[in-house]
C-alpha cells in the first residue's frame, strides 16, 4: 500500500506536543504521519519548546509552527486550524495538559485548537506513574473519554531518572495505529469515534503458531499478526475492554490491550479456553497450524548421510474455533455471545477459494467467518481484502483496504449481532 492509498492520505492532521521529556518521540510520529500521506501541522505548547524547538517541527511537517493565539490574528488561526482539522493527535499529553483539555481551557494555541475540533481526537498521555494514577488525572481521563476523545493507556517501563512504571509514551507505531483506527471508525455527529462496544469484553487472537520439531526448527506460517492487532486497536477505539492473545507477534500491542503471548497451537488453545469464559466477543484472527509434529526431538536432528531424510509424523491440532462454538452451545452463560473466525484460503482445480470458505463457515458454526484469498500472498501487508460470511456460508459484507478499515467492517457486523443499532 502506498501513501496515496492510506486512509491518512490528505487528512488534515494537527499533531499537538505537550511539555514533557517524551516530546522528542513525537518527531517519529510526525514522520509516520507524513509518510502515510497526512498533511500535518504541529502545534507545540510553549513549554514543549524547551524540549524540541520549532525548527524541528517545521522541517518534519513542512508547515509553519504556531504556538500562540496571537499569531495570524487576521486569519483567526486559533479558530480556523481546529475547524479545518480532520484528525487531532496530542502526544505527549502531560498531566497539566489533560487537566486543561478536560476543563475546556483555551489558553494556548493547542488547547484552543482542541476545543474547536469536531473530528477524531487521540490523546497520548506520558508522565510519572504517581501523576498518571492520581485521582485527579484518573477523573480527567474518564471525562475526556466520556466526550468521545480517544485517550490511550501509557506503556509501562523506564521513566525519567531511575523511576519505572506506567506512564511511558507508547511507541510511535502504536500511536499511528490508534490514529488510523480513530480516522477509519464510524463517527458520531460530533465527529468522534462511535463507542458502540463500550465496556464489551473482546478477546482477539493474532499471529501464527509455531509447532516445534526440535530445539531449532518448527513448522509455521506467514502470519504477521497485523490484522489481529488492527482488530484489537479498532475495538479499543470503540470502547471495548480488549485481551489480545498473540502467537509469535513481533509488533507492539495497541495501548490499553491486555496481552498474553503464546507459541504453539496447544498454548493458544489453552489461553483461549481460559479467557473465553470472561469474553463477550471472541475474534479468532490468529493463523493456527492444522498439524503439529507428533513429538518434539530433544536435540537437533542431525544429517547422518547424503540420502538420509527424516520422516515427520504429524498429528492434528485442536480446532479452537469449533471447540469454542461447541463450548457456547454447551454452556451459553460462560462463552462469548459472538464468535468470529478467520479463513485464509486458496483454490484448487475443482473449487474456488470462496467455496472452500463457505464449506468452512458451515462446518465451524461461528457467527461470522472472515475469508480472504491468499493465493497472491497478503501476509504482512498493510491492506487486506475480505468477505464476511455468516454461519450458513452466505455473504453478509465485503471490505477492502487498510487493515484498520477491514477491522471496523468486521466490528460493524459484530455490533449488529449483539443487537446494537448505530
Amino acid at each position: 500500500m502506498t501513501a496515496a492509498d492510506s486512509p491518512l492520505a490528505g487528512v488534515r492532521t494537527v499533531l499537538g506536543v505537550g511539555g514533557g521529556i517524551a516530546a522528542y518521540k513525537a518527531a517519529h510520529v510526525v514522520r509516520g504521519l507524513v509518510a502515510s500521506g497526512a498533511e500535518v501541522r504541529v502545534i507545540p505548547t510553549p513549554a514543549s519548546l524547551a524540549f524540541v524547538g520549532a525548527a524541528t517541527w517545521e522541517a518534519l511537517s513542512h508547515h509553519e509552527v504556531l504556538t500562540s493565539v496571537f499569531e495570524h490574528v487576521d486569519e483567526v488561526a486559533h479558530v480556523r486550524v481546529g475547524q479545518d482539522a480532520e484528525l487531532v493527535v496530542i502526544a505527549p499529553a502531560t498531566a497539566d495538559l489533560l487537566a486543561r483539555l478536560r476543563l475546556g481551557r483555551a489558553d494556548d494555541m493547542l488547547t484552543a485548537t482542541a476545543l474547536m475540533a469536531r473530528c477524531p481526537v487521540v490523546v497520548v498521555p506520558a508522565m510519572h506513574t504517581e501523576m498518571w494514577q492520581h485521582p485527579a488525572t484518573v477523573e480527567n481521563v474518564a471525562v475526556l473519554r466520556s466526550r468521545g476523545v480517544t485517550v490511550l493507556e501509557p506503556d509501562s517501563g523506564r521513566l525519567t531518572g531511575p523511576d519505572s512504571g506506567p506512564g511511558r509514551l507508547p511507541e510511535p507505531d502504536a500511536i499511528l495505529g490508534a490514529a488510523l483506527a480513530a480516522v477509519t471508525a464510524p463517527r458520531t455527529p460530533a465527529g468522534a469515534p462511535v463507542r458502540d462496544l463500550e465496556g464489551v469484553r473482546v478477546l482477539v487472537t493474532a499471529g501464527g503458531t509455531h509447532e516445534q520439531i526440535d530445539p531449532v526448527r518448527f513448522i509455521a506460517n506467514h502470519s504477521s499478526g497485523r490484522q489481529g492487532l488492527a482488530l484489537a486497536q479498532a475495538a479499543l477505539v470503540r470502547g471495548a475492554d480488549v485481551t489480545l492473545v498473540a502467537a509469535n507477534v513481533d509488533l507492539p500491542s495497541p495501548p490499553g490491550a491486555r496481552r498474553l503471548d503464546v507459541g504453539s497451537a496447544a498454548e493458544l488453545a489453552e489461553a483461549v479456553a481460559a479467557e473465553r469464559t470472561r469474553a463477550d466477543v471472541l475474534v479468532m484472527a490468529a493463523a493456527v497450524a492444522d498439524f503439529a509434529p507428533a513429538s518434539r526431538a530433544a536435540a537437533k536432528i542431525k544429517k547422518t548421510g547424503e540420502d538420509d531424510v527424516p520422516v515427520l509424523e504429524l498429528v492434528r491440532t485442536e480446532d479452537i474455533l469449533r471447540t469454542s462454538v461447541g463450548a457456547r452451545r454447551d454452556d451459553p452463560a460462560t462463552a462469548p455471545g459472538v464468535i468470529v473466525g478467520f479463513a485464509a484460503e486458496t483454490g484448487d482445480e475443482a473449487t474456488a477459494p470462496i467455496e472452500h470458505a463457505r464449506a468452512k463457515a458451515r462446518a465451524k458454526g461461528a457467527d461470522l467467518l472472515v475469508f480472504n484469498d491468499v493465493s497472491a500472498g497478503v501476509f504482512g501487508a498493510a491492506a487486506n481484502d475480505v468477505t464476511v460470511l455468516d454461519a450458513s456460508g452466505e455473504v453478509v459484507r465485503s471490505a477492502a483496504g487498510d487493515k484498520s478499515v477491514v477491522s471496523h467492517a468486521v466490528l460493524d457486523e459484530v455490533v449488529r449481532r449483539r443487537g446494537h443499532v448505530r
